[in-house]
């Protein structure tokens, strides 16, 4: 039985594979027209998968194509003299193998020239193309030779230059030409390897870009499971992991791999939402490779706290600016992307999540004053008998919580001001959750400025949806937002914490009917100065 992968390229006999027949198509087009093509995105989200799909078809359906799959990953750190040797040596595998896939052999002279070929250069490499591409035309019906490069980040900087002169040159001589198409597979774009700054030397590029899975990819995926073993998700399953994930590829096949292999469900049984809130649980709390690349990522450079809380807070946003060195790197980990608005959005509500996260405190100092001095109550006080949360009661006991505390939130250690209040309110939530046996999440698409958390208890949503002050046209709006929201999740009530920065603030708690849904609204002074600074 085929199983969901997560682990590095996934093969068709082995896993679950999402078929991407379009974008292949496109791609094999881009080659056939003799493009030299650019695929630059995060790592994990399906690169290596795609192009090694493309080249088998390459390799059994497209014969007057010769195919040469290379791959940079461990040459970073190599003299320029010794990269062209392991590289010509990886060429002359690599044709050997294609001759092996096809059933054939190179000509005893063609064997005699790739043996007693050696790379020393770039020069050397683009004769060893001329010459190349003389045996393709004479014996081997014009083939049109076609390159691509896996894990190009790893090109040592010394040979970056030349390398991509010799592409260049290469191609603007015109057709035919040898290589016919290039194709380069990485992470970093061409801009962020040109080292030196300088004008870049492959503006002749193609850019392709390989976007998250669809939903109805992520259904199609799915899909091949139920049809091999019979067992099926409920829709609705399947809609909240495109949701939660928004395809990224190595999360949607975890949540899956969660599902059918670790949790135990009998195959016999529908999975359902209340096993899918488990398994998110599960994502949510633990570690995986992806997770930890995120988190090591972002943590990489201490402005990046300050740009990811501020595209978090503030409706207005940030633009998605790739000149800005902060967010083209936050872009090339796969952390942002660009909205329909041109503004940066954080790429998925898992990634939300575990950064918010990442940048709360474990312990802010705080937790003593959660409850009024001298209370015997805790967390479980807000459970009711009938097994549903007082939302309202928990709610109110924040907002006392922050006036308790007072300018002592300033002082919870390595948080931004702006997100003390949202902080504090994860930490306090979720530490409820942890108490109650709950889960909680975010659902909210990754829209700025507006984060609405879920609490899932006894298979009853909460939702609350949190914003910053942005004066009273913005508080406003929320609600409405919310009350659609609250709609579209079928859900009755709804809680709106609204934080308020001003050196004036105007606390507020009232509860409503909008557009016939009940909401209760918070607007909570977030305290700017301590005694002291005031005194200065």
């Amino acid at each position: 039985m085929r199983r969901f992968g997560t682990q590095g390229p996934v093969h068709p006999s082995e896993n679950y594979v999402v078929a991407r027949a379009e974008r292949i198509n496109d791609f094999i087009n881009r080659i056939k027209e003799g493009r030299y093509i650019v695929i630059f995105a995060p790592r994990q989200t399906g690169k290596t998968t795609f192009f090694q799909r493309a080249l088998d078809r390459l390799i059994t359906e497209e014969l007057n194509y010769f195919p040469i799959p290379l791959n940079f990953d461990i040459y970073k750190n190599l003299s320029t003299s010794i990269f062209y040797g392991h590289l010509y040596r990886q060429i002359h595998r690599g044709i050997e193998q294609i001759f092996q896939k096809r059933d054939s052999a190179p000509s005893d002279a063609l064997a005699q020239f790739l043996a007693n070929t050696t790379l020393t250069d770039h020069l050397s490499l683009l004769e060893f193309f001329r010459q190349f591409a003389n045996f393709l035309d004479r014996e081997y019906n014009e083939q049109k030779a076609v390159i691509v490069i896996d894990e190009f980040d790893g090109i040592p900087q010394a040979a970056l230059s030349d390398f991509l002169h010799t592409l260049r040159h290469i191609y603007i001589a015109g057709k035919p030409r040898c290589p016919h198409s290039v194709s380069i597979v990485g992470v970093k774009s061409i801009t962020q390897l040109n080292y030196d700054r300088s004008i870049s030397p492959f503006n002749i590029q193609d850019e392709f870009h390989l976007p998250n899975f669809t939903i109805e990819e992520v259904r199609e995926l799915l899909g091949q499971y139920t049809d091999e073993v019979g067992q099926a998700f409920a829709p609705e399953v399947i809609t909240s992991i495109h949701k939660q994930t928004a395809g990224q590829p190595v999360l949607v096949n975890r949540l899956a791999q969660i599902l059918t292999e670790e949790m135990g469900i009998p195959k016999t049984e529908t999975i359902t939402m209340a096993h899918w809130t488990i398994a998110h649980r599960q994502l949510l709390r633990r570690r995986n490779t992806n997770i930890e690349h995120l988190t090591t990522n972002i943590r990489k450079d201490p402005r990046f706290e300050k740009v990811l809380m501020r595209i978090t807070a503030y409706e207005d946003g940030v633009p998605f600016n790739l000149d800005d060195e902060i967010i083209s790197e936050l872009a090339t980990y796969g952390v942002i992307t660009e909205g329909t608005d041109g503004l940066c959005n954080i790429a998925n509500p898992i990634y939300l999540f575990r950064i918010l996260q990442a940048f709360k405190p474990t312990v802010n100092g705080l937790e003593e004053v959660y409850f009024p001095e001298n209370s015997t109550i805790g967390f479980r006080a807000y459970l009711t008998d009938t097994g549903e949360i007082e939302m309202r009661a928990l709610l109110d006991n924040f907002r006392d919580f922050i006036a308790r505390a007072g300018f002592r939130i300033l002082q919870v250690p390595q948080t931004p001001q702006e997100s003390v209040g949202r902080h504090l309110l994860l930490t306090y939530l979720d530490g409820f959750v942890q108490t109650a046996g709950g889960s909680m999440y975010l659902e909210v698409q990754t829209g700025r400025g507006r984060i609405d958390l879920f609490i899932i208890y006894n298979q009853r949503k909460y939702i609350v949806e949190t914003k910053i002050w942005r004066g009273e046209l913005h508080y406003q709006k929320g609600k409405q937002q919310l009350a659609a929201y609250l709609k579209l999740e079928k859900a009755i009530e709804g809680y709106y914490v609204v934080f308020d920065h001003r050196n004036v603030p105007e606390p507020r708690t009232e509860t409503e009917e909008v557009q016939g849904f009940t909401i209760r609204s918070y607007v909570i002074p977030v305290i700017q100065q301590s005694p002291s600074s005031l005194r200065d």
